[in-house]
């Protein structure tokens, strides 16, 4: 999961960064409010975390103006504000939290699993493609009686390419969604996780492969037991065939009964 952090205070932003890069968030950090504003315009994130006083635009004005665009990211509030009359602002505004410093890392890693995990229904907690299956909740790839751990990245990549299996996702939209516009890592970087997901296809025995478009990107094709890929015809001659159809049936329906004595 991506997380933009909006903390103006860099040694804490640099410690929350490295608390939430080891639990296996991917995480933005911006340090006033007009960055934040144009970060959460830009991106694609699944949760925020915003201090309330910051330069150049104050967090409440953040929220309200993120929320005025039809953004509907989790935000959390972190502050140093604790009286009950700001709670209730930014709780009003649109916050899904409000967390006052000081405040202990395990709990802010609680209310992040807890305001994303309200975005996501139960209806949504497992993506499907042909025969595999990916649980949101534990990363857990799987197929038939078959599973396999995907971490961190991995999982964000496949998760990106389950919810749109028919869409081409170039690499530059994995960087920037799984690591960030500021991210040091190379584009290949990609690259080199995709690979380590194809092992884990094929380790389950998935009909699944990740397909490469040249200069355009990457997407999930159904593919048969010898890695081919499963043509549109293929897979409707098959649905026909265990649906019971053939040619003799459906021209049954389409000539008239004359034409069929015919001969």
């Amino acid at each position: 999961m991506r997380v933009l952090l909006s903390e103006d205070e860099q040694e804490l932003s640099k410690a929350i960064c490295a608390v939430l890069k080891h639990n296996g968030y991917s995480v933005d950090a911006v340090y006033n409010g007009v960055d934040a504003c144009e970060y959460a315009g830009n991106g694609n994130y699944d949760a925020m975390i915003l201090d309330l006083m910051m330069p150049k635009m104050d967090g409440i004005s953040v929220l309200r103006k993120i929320r005025a665009s039809g953004n509907k990211v989790p935000i959390i509030i972190l502050t140093a504000k604790t009286s009950l009359e700001y709670k209730l602002v930014g709780l009003d505004s649109g916050a899904d939290d409000y967390m006052t410093k000081p405040f202990e890392m395990k709990e802010l890693l609680a209310r992040i699993r807890a305001v994303t995990r309200r975005q996501v229904s139960a209806d949504d907690n497992t993506l499907s493609f042909s025969d595999i299956t990916l649980d949101r909740a534990t990363c857990v790839m799987s197929c038939g009686h078959e599973d396999v751990k995907l971490v961190n990245k991995e999982y964000q990549i496949m998760e990106m390419l389950m919810s749109s299996p028919q869409k081409i996702i170039s690499t530059e939209n994995f960087m920037d969604k799984i690591w960030g516009f500021e991210s040091e890592s190379e584009i290949n970087v990609v690259w080199v996780y995709i690979s380590y997901i194809r092992r884990k296809l094929k380790q389950i025995g998935a009909h699944v492969a990740i397909k490469a478009s040249r200069n355009l990107g990457y997407s999930l094709e159904e593919v048969d037991d010898e890695g081919n890929p499963v043509q549109k015809h293929d897979v409707d001659k098959k649905a026909d065939f265990d649906a019971g159809v053939n040619g003799e049936d459906i021209l049954s329906e389409v000539m008239p009964d004359d034409t069929k004595n015919e001969d």
